[in-house]
């Protein structure tokens, strides 16, 4: 497989053995050197000694990230690897340490009158957002003894049992029997047979994923449980929050508002999905449409996509809109930051991780050959080419904010989609590539707002001492709310959210997946309508990465985050293509 289908970690660390102890020295006498400025901060010090203090800040900050990616990264490679996972939890144990010496900068600068912290504030250049993010939680904020509590807790706690579910899960075999061969399969090679063109092998293999993560449902509920009592813990009981998605929102920099719009939209849009798998059921020869079958291929969809040719045709798609996104995804492979082959132990699905601005971010992938897998590498290349964007920032504002993390992404694969259909000119091949299509925005919109409407549901449940089987009742009365009479629900998906790795890990993230989906259909409707005259402003917008609240950035391009107006412009757009899907099955 090539180009690039295994990373290369050297541009972090040549060797952790020889490399970790030298890298923490350094980050101890910085540490060290920040530590000194602790009695002298004030709020009437001067700007000039003010900012002194933030670049100090900032080189810790990005020694850290450093340090912390290449542990992350290589436990990613095989997650059985126990070398791998000694240095990683080796790596968060010494920069929590780090981390809690100089949090009192943080509790100071929350705690920095207006008049004074407006005067520093307007000096900070490019460290204006992340001080105004600091300030942010300053109402949710606990005392310094307690702050590092938390901080040494999380990595013995929240984060310690995040890798377990990995470990865990990442370890699981699957056996399915395909052409009358019994085969044993990683949860990403069973995964493309979810997607199979012979529907009793797509039911046998969703039969499967849920007969190994049921076996182990007590042990993964109480995973689950633990984490979600964590949160409560530390989010409501200590922190004070209202809610426990309120705790995301903050740090999001979403208002509550918004993210209510986003969500009530999403659910009162759910019939036109219904409508879609309607037709879809009826294109695919599907009676009845089931759950099984929702992501059935089209049968010009068959065809497998080689490696290099996957790489070629991504390319070709970002040079078509921008050459010079085209460029810097092309760095990815030129430095080998791309590790694509499929390995026992490895980190399932995918993620781009863009560690600090002066490093190619790296991509990982589980390449099967599959056409969607051709999308998700479109995908995480937008990931990668926003950091790129935006490393003229610090390390603390050129990532993009959650909301915004995904607008890269999901353009550059809408970009490869419409590169696609513009170059068929066959009508069926066209079906196909727009049932691609919704699928995947139905997998990125809609699917994501209810994973979050039943993690609501479910912190709540736990709250009141629910057990597993209660929350996988609930989940499937949520599955079956969210299809209606369209799509049939067998009783064995009560157990599919124990498979979703982001509820478990990332409470509430789920909804920038929505977020960014339904702002890219209106981006991308705007780059149709404006063409060429479109682009600098996307790359604007790129480049702004995460240096300005996320309401600020998207007013530039004319977005109200709190409307549901905007976003049922999306949900529009998306009823215009299965309006299309409808006329073409005649």
């Amino acid at each position: 497989m090539k180009p690039s289908d295994r990373w290369d970690l050297s541009h972090l660390l040549k060797n952790p053995a020889d490399d970790f102890d030298p890298l923490v020295k350094e980050l101890d006498s910085k540490v060290s050197q920040f530590e000194s400025f602790r009695d002298r901060l004030n709020p009437q010090m001067t700007s000039q000694a003010f900012i002194e203090v933030m670049r100090l800040s900032e080189e810790i900050a990005a020694l850290s990230a450093k340090l912390g990616a290449y542990a992350y990264l290589w436990f990613s490679e095989d997650t059985k690897n126990s070398q791998a996972r000694a240095f990683k939890n080796k790596v968060e144990e010494r920069l929590t340490s780090l981390q809690n010496r100089v949090l009192f900068f943080d509790l100071w600068w929350q705690k920095v009158d207006e008049e004074s912290a407006t005067r520093l504030l307007e000096a900070s250049g490019d460290f204006r957002y992340h001080l105004e993010t600091i300030r942010r939680f300053k109402d949710h904020t606990l005392s310094e003894p307690e702050e590092k509590i938390i901080n040494i807790k999380n990595v013995t706690g929240r984060d310690a049992i995040n890798t377990l579910y990995d470990v865990l899960t990442n370890g699981f075999t699957f056996t399915l029997t395909v052409n009358g061969v019994r085969k044993s399969l990683t949860r990403e090679q069973l995964s493309s047979y979810l997607r199979s063109s012979k529907p009793r092998v797509r039911e046998q293999a969703y039969q499967e994923l849920f007969r190994v993560f049921a076996g182990h449902h007590d042990l993964i509920g109480e995973i689950y449980t633990t984490l979600v009592n964590e949160w409560k813990g530390e989010n409501l009981e200590l922190r004070r929050f209202s809610t426990p998605i309120m705790a995301r929102n903050l740090g999001n920099d979403v208002p509550d508002e918004a993210v209510d719009a986003l969500l009530s939209v999403c659910f009162k849009n759910a019939e036109i999905f219904q409508e879609y798998f309607r037709i879809k059921g009826r294109l695919c020869r599907i009676k009845p449409m089931n759950r099984y079958h929702l992501y059935a291929p089209h049968r010009t969809e068959r065809k497998r996509y080689r490696y290099p040719d996957a790489v070629r045709m991504v390319l070709g798609a970002y040079r078509a809109f921008s050459p010079r996104l085209a460029e810097l995804a092309q760095r990815v492979f030129d430095e080998r930051h791309l590790d694509a082959r499929i390995r026992p132990g490895k980190l399932s699905g995918a993620y781009c991780y863009s560690v600090a601005p002066e490093f190619t971010p790296y991509v990982l992938l589980n390449y099967t050959g599959e056409a969607r897998d051709v999308a998700t590498l479109a995908h995480e290349l937008g990931h990668a080419v926003h950091g790129m964007m935006a490393s003229d920032h610090s390390v603390f504002t050129f990532h993009a904010t959650l909301p915004l993390a995904e607008t890269a992404s999901v353009f550059g694969e809408r970009v490869l989609s419409d590169t696609l259909m513009a170059q068929e000119t066959d009508k069926e091949v066209k079906q196909g590539l727009l049932l691609a299509q919704l699928d995947d925005i139905y997998a990125t919109v809609l699917r994501q707002a209810y994973f979050v409407q039943f993690e609501k549901t479910a912190h709540e449940m736990v709250a009141n001492g629910a057990t597993v089987p209660d929350l996988s009742e609930v989940y499937l009365s949520t599955l079956r709310q969210q299809f209606g009479k369209a799509v049939a629900v067998a009783d064995e998906f009560r157990w599919e959210w124990l498979t979703i790795p982001h509820i478990f890990g990332s409470p509430f993230y789920c909804y920038a997946y929505s977020f960014g989906n339904l702002l890219v259909l209106a981006l991308y409707d705007s780059y149709k309508q404006q063409g060429s005259a479109f682009v600098p402003k996307y790359l604007d917008l790129l480049a702004a990465g995460g240096s300005k609240r996320p309401e600020a950035i998207l007013a530039q391009v004319g977005v109200d985050m709190r409307a549901e107006t905007f976003w049922q412009g999306g949900f529009n757009t998306i009823r215009g293509m299965v309006e299309e899907l409808e006329r073409t099955a005649g």
